[in-house]
């Protein structure tokens, strides 16, 4: 069975990109795959810094890493802040993607040769595009493989209707991303 890890890139409490997260997760399950959803709010990570890093790892970044590693894929509902990725997605990714004691770099096990399937919900008419644009070079970089769809949804503030996604292209969309990254991933070898 394909494990997928399912987080969005924002921690507020009314999250657009949490409903949209939650939307896939479900489709997901019912597709056959095992997702486990967290909250990067829960992690509670400082920003990356080397100096902390020498002190040793926060642990909460080991627990992140160590739910990255157990996973195939991933569902990320990124943010998109003033045409880029969010903060806290970007410095979960950077705690993830060191190296721990006797790894050489690239230390990559969280990212290597999984898949990621991403969505954005964004109140501007781009829809989060820029966001995902520099969020699919970040997990190039790191060896993750987005898969070639994504899911947009522009005007989120009106796009949903309580925690029902109402814009038509996103909901013909969605199932279609979330299908193809449980193929993706099958075919790279689920660890189950």
């Amino acid at each position: 069975m394909v494990r997928l890890l399912a987080f969005a890139g924002s921690t507020r409490a009314d999250s657009y990109n949490q409903r949209l997260l939650d939307i896939a997760a479900a489709h997901a399950r019912g597709a056959g795959a095992e997702v486990t959803a967290i909250r990067l709010k829960d992690f509670d990570l400082p920003l990356f810094d080397e100096d902390l890093e020498a002190r040793g790892f926060p642990p909460k970044a080991d627990e992140l890493r160590s739910l990255l590693i157990a996973h195939d894929g991933f569902l990320i509902a990124s943010p998109e802040y003033n045409g880029g990725v969010s903060g806290v997605l970007k410095n979960a990714i950077d705690w993830a993607s060191r190296p721990r004691a006797g790894e050489a770099l690239p230390a990559l096990a969280a990212f290597r040769g999984k898949v990621a399937g991403l969505m954005a919900a964004t109140i501007t008419p781009y829809g989060g595009l820029r966001g995902i644009l520099q969020l699919r070079a970040i997990l190039g970089t790191i060896q993750t493989v987005a898969a070639t769809q994504n899911v947009l949804v522009p005007f989120a503030d009106k796009a949903f209707e309580g925690a029902e996604l109402r814009d038509p292209m996103a909901k013909q969309m969605l199932p279609t991303l979330v299908d193809r990254v449980i193929q993706m991933a099958g075919a790279l070898g689920p660890k189950s």
